[in-house]
């Protein structure tokens, strides 16, 4: 799998090591069987409008982006066992609960590949 690094136009960094899911499999599979998030860890699921917690462990922040990557809303603390969907989404970050605290709609986020 691919990572990436992902940043607000300020240079924030939303997650430092955020895995690519681009794959029909990979998506799927997303965070299922995961314990938790490690601190700067997260996962980018594209395309994806909507995202599930079934099975999950624990909570987390889904940052719901358009084509462009420009923020279209953030679902902060979702919990297991909840669905959430945005319309005209295209992508969503998943990230520890509590770790897209200075994301909001409207940022404009960019994605850097790194070396895994």
């Amino acid at each position: 799998m691919r990572y990436a690094t992902i940043r607000t136009e300020d240079g924030t960094v939303v997650c430092q090591r955020c895995a690519l899911a681009v794959r029909p499999f990979a998506r799927m599979k997303g965070l299922l069987g995961r314990d938790a998030l490690e601190p700067g860890e997260g996962i980018l699921l594209r395309p994806a409008g909507s995202i599930h917690m079934l099975f999950m462990r624990f909570a987390i922040d889904a940052i719901f982006c358009d084509r462009e990557l420009v923020v279209i809303d953030v679902e902060r603390d979702l919990a297991p066992w909840k669905f959430a969907a945005r319309r005209g989404a295209r992508q969503v970050i998943e990230l520890a609960a509590g770790a897209a605290s200075d994301v909001h709609a409207g940022d404009r986020l960019s994605l850097a590949t790194i070396d895994a």
